[in-house]
């Protein structure tokens, strides 16, 4: 069994910042990709943030670099999304993913996802 489930997520002001948790059990973060994804009511799913577990390596999407950042402890199996500076436009239901292929310099095709944590930002 592979269970994820992120908190953090809440109602901030624009300009203030939230700090996502996603708690994974049953797997070991090994040579594999974690992720942050967002979707937003009448709006397809974006990806916000992958990590390689198995080379620490990291992207985000062109609108979120320079304000969030991915991380994880392998120790406690938790994955981090630091949002630094939010944006009324970052308002959306914020999803954990794991267990994706590294393919090509990128992380794909993930496996399980968790239930979201709802991000409001207000202008």
């Amino acid at each position: 069994q592979v269970q994820l489930v992120e908190s953090g997520g809440g109602s901030v002001q624009a300009g203030g910042s939230l700090r996502l948790s996603c708690a994974a059990s049953g797997y070991t973060y090994s040579s594999s990709c974690m992720g942050w994804f967002r979707q937003a009511p009448g709006k397809e799913r974006e990806e916000v943030a992958t990590i390689y577990s198995g080379g620490g390596r990291t992207y985000y999407a062109e609108f979120v670099e320079g304000r969030f950042t991915i991380s994880q402890d392998n120790a406690k199996n938790t994955l981090y999304l630091q949002m630094n500076s939010l944006k009324p436009e970052d308002t959306a239901m914020y999803y954990c993913a794991a267990v994706g292929l590294w393919i090509g310099n990128r992380c794909v095709d993930f496996g399980y996802w968790g239930q979201g944590t709802q991000v409001t930002v207000s202008s």
